[in-house]
């Protein structure tokens, strides 16, 4: 509707954006096929409950955990740009389209800046930084008891006997490595992931499409229709969304609870959230646990460092450790050369053994025990992924640590 190639540019924090939903009513109002596009996501991913159906993560009527202060002035700090020239940590965050940036070095707030019109109270997009957060709820339902990876996920879900998911353990969803043939294919409006946004709620069915062709009208009705697999169980690690929401099924159908109360329950009131958070749901109110849910810059933070904290009592410390052992080796992920994928968490490399939680379009919370540090980057990139972004925002991460050292 408004999606002209002069309004398809995507635009950095020192440029003017479009006066996306300004004024009443608004001229420019992003379209429902292309929210998460540029511009539209620069406005989107910080307004997602006036642009998707949500449920509240409700933060409780408990303690909110204060962050000491203990702040340094990073922003000429000097890191590399995208292109590998030198630039400084303000204009690389320029460069690299940052909502939020949050450094938190021994606990204590070491850094904090907020861009692109986002405030400390602004609830943003996770994208697939929501696979951690719900896999660490699936963590304190194992240590309770209620749940055990190693077994078939069938077990849990009978009705996936029918379905790619047979024969697979819950550890093969929790690390990704069943056999069930999914396409993770963004920019293909038609593929599996296509489906999810439909199946979602995040998107309406594409124009021009086969009207014989029926689409899934919520997330359960998309899992049963994946029949195949391309591998056997547990022989490679294949990064597919999808996997995270049989993992909250599961943990729905053991407690009785909707995902978002298990969140709330289990997780936000526990660890002193500054806000409630909230998550997109599809048309049977499921919350969408591979990318749906929304929180602020710090309570991101707050999250990563009851992580670093070895789960701060909440967590089970057996979960976050066995976490942090993957099966390392190439072709996990393009940014990240010697890292590996366990319960639903990156990690770094085989040294470090850092944890992180990445999402699409610049979403990062990167957690290192050894310089005891947590850094939390939201961003609205232009695309779906940018390796170089990806990559000079961890080099950058490791130089902010060399100056708080």
């Amino acid at each position: 509707m408004f999606a002209g190639t002069h309004l398809m540019t995507s635009y950095r924090n020192s440029e003017p954006v479009p006066p996306i939903m300004q004024g009443s009513p608004p001229k420019m109002v992003p379209p429902k096929l292309d929210w998460d596009r540029p511009p539209w996501n620069r406005w989107a991913f910080q307004h997602i409950r006036e642009t998707l159906p949500t449920v509240e993560v409700w933060r409780g009527n408990g303690h909110r955990r204060r962050f000491e202060r203990s702040e340094v002035d990073l922003d000429a700090l000097p890191v590399s740009d995208s292109t590998g020239q030198p630039t400084t940590l303000a204009g690389l965050l320029d460069e690299t389209y940052t909502d939020g940036f949050l450094v938190l070095k021994d606990g204590k707030i070491a850094y904090e800046r907020y861009c692109n019109g986002m405030t400390e109270r602004t609830l943003h997009l996770s994208q697939s930084m929501a696979k951690s957060v719900t896999a660490s709820v699936f963590g304190i339902l194992v240590g309770r008891g209620l749940i055990d990876p190693a077994m078939p996920v069938t077990t849990y879900l009978p009705e996936l006997e029918t379905t790619g998911w047979a024969g697979a353990s819950v550890q093969h969803v929790l690390d990704m490595t069943t056999g069930v043939r999914f396409s993770e294919e963004y920019t293909d409006r038609y593929s599996d992931i296509g489906q999810v946004d439909v199946a979602s709620g995040w998107k309406p069915v594409p124009p021009g499409s086969d009207p014989a062709f029926e689409w899934p009208s919520h997330m359960f009705e998309l899992i049963l229709r994946l029949k195949e697999t391309s591998r056997p169980h547990g022989a490679a690690f294949e990064y597919r969304s999808i996997e995270t929401d049989v993992l909250a099924f599961i943990m729905e159908r053991v407690t009785g609870k909707r995902l978002a109360q298990l969140v709330s329950e289990e997780l936000w009131q526990k660890l002193g959230a500054d806000e409630s958070a909230c998550f997109t749901v599809d048309s049977a109110g499921y919350a969408i646990a591979d990318g749906g849910f929304n929180a602020t810059l710090r309570d991101y933070g707050r999250f990563g460092q009851l992580i670093l904290d070895n789960g701060g009592g909440v967590v089970p410390a057996d979960w976050i450790e066995a976490t942090r052992t993957g099966r390392h080796g190439p072709d996990f992920n393009p940014s990240l050369p010697g890292g590996s994928y366990r319960n639903q968490f990156w990690i770094e490399d085989p040294r470090s053994r850092a944890l992180m939680c990445e999402g699409v379009f610049g979403q990062l919370i990167h957690i290192d025990w050894n310089t005891r540090m947590v850094v939390v980057k939201l961003s609205s990139y232009p695309d779906f992924t940018d390796i170089a972004y990806s990559v000079a925002t961890l080099k950058a991460v490791h130089a902010i640590a060399a100056a708080l050292a």
